[in-house]
């Protein structure tokens, strides 16, 4: 078995042991892991015992956080061959801890902090925005460039692309709409580019708790195996060249967003994206757009603020409307309507009482 490989089955036979809390920390752990791959980095194997033991509990993640960089503290010099696999380790260790957690704010200084986070003692420039303007030869595109926000306007940009965010509804929006909506928000701002390296590792970590505060359950499979098609396909999101026919397009975005929150299973293939990608055969073709199931959250009615409060409730039975308006960031008027809208569904109910009583999810979802 390859290493590869490895890491992926010993990880995943905790995910078939069922208990909730390794299930949760094995799910960070590969997801950490596999978005190494988006900049052609591979961890090791200290970097895989020490998440094991993390995950059955002999450790707590801040004490894996220190033996992976206290390892190699002592190992002294090292070959970039080592560099490389330290920076994968020690960030793979900080992804993890950052998916463990439940805070989350919505806005520019988090992405900002999540980047510090993930890079300090790594990178010199951990967290700050870059001051020059910055071209990256792609394969997908035969060595061009995608064109990247200036350096001088990446704050006015980041601010903009913020703030139409916030002020946008997802109130009425199908789920694959909403959807397909977060997969041209993590577009644009990964096009703005503000880090000088590591920008979609943090784009990526930034959407996954982006996403969770909307109470979907990330299907960490597609981050594992298809973190280098996710990076390409932000790149094809943010290319044109019309001389030669070819047009930024958010398609192939869409599908990994798709199997990623809604459980569709489209073939996620980096050669469909390259420039010069020609169709084989029809087959080939349908292949690749073809969705076989959905995730049971998709089969529901609703919102995703909607979906968002029914999954607290959930967890919390007993909080209160203006706790859970918080937990979202919306306003009590917004959990109250949205939460008289479940009723009528017939998706929750209360019961006991309005004072003593709790509320009770009558659907299922993940």
């Amino acid at each position: 078995m390859s290493e590869d490989k490895r890491w992926q089955f010993e990880l995943e036979e905790y995910i078939r042991q069922g208990e909730p809390e390794q299930i949760e920390k094995s799910e960070a752990w590969k997801t950490a892991i596999g978005l190494q791959a988006v900049d052609g980095l591979k961890t090791s194997e200290y970097l895989l015992d020490t998440a094991k033991q993390h995950i059955e509990g002999k450790i707590g993640i801040d004490e894996a956080q220190k033996r992976i960089e206290s390892y190699y503290e002592e190992r002294g010099e090292r070959t970039t061959v080592e560099e490389e696999t330290k920076e994968a380790d020690i960030v793979s260790s900080r992804i993890a801890k950052l998916l463990g957690e439940k805070a989350f704010q919505f806005s520019p200084a988090e992405w900002i902090s999540i980047h510090r986070r993930l890079f300090e003692g790594v990178f010199d420039h951990a967290g700050k925005i870059r001051k020059y303007n910055i071209t990256k030869k792609e394969w997908v595109l035969k060595g061009d460039t995608v064109i990247y926000a200036p350096y001088n306007s990446i704050k006015d940009t980041l601010d903009y692309d913020f703030s139409t965010e916030k002020q946008f509804s997802y109130e009425g929006l199908s789920m694959e709409q909403s959807v397909k909506h977060l997969a041209k928000f993590a577009c644009d701002i990964w096009q703005i580019h503000p880090f000088c390296e590591g920008n979609t590792r943090a784009t990526a970590v930034f959407m996954i708790k982006y996403m969770k505060s909307f109470g979907f359950n990330v299907n960490n499979d597609a981050f594992e195996h298809h973190s280098w098609y996710f990076r390409n396909a932000l790149v094809r999101a943010n290319y044109n060249d019309l001389k030669n026919n070819v047009h930024a397009t958010t398609e192939f975005l869409e599908r990994f967003f798709s199997n990623l929150l809604m459980g569709t299973k489209y073939e996620l293939k980096n050669r469909y994206m390259h420039v010069d990608y020609v169709e084989e055969d029809a087959a080939e073709s349908q292949s690749a757009k073809i969705e076989v199931s959905k995730c049971k959250n998709c089969t529901l009615e609703c919102t995703m603020e909607e979906l968002a409060i029914m999954k607290i409730l959930k967890e919390n039975p007993s909080i209160t409307q203006k706790k859970l308006a918080k937990s979202i960031e919306k306003s009590e008027r917004t959990v109250k309507d949205r939460m008289i809208n479940l009723q009528e569904k017939n998706y929750i109910r209360r019961v006991n009482g309005k004072r003593y009583g709790k509320w009770e999810v009558l659907v299922e979802i993940e």
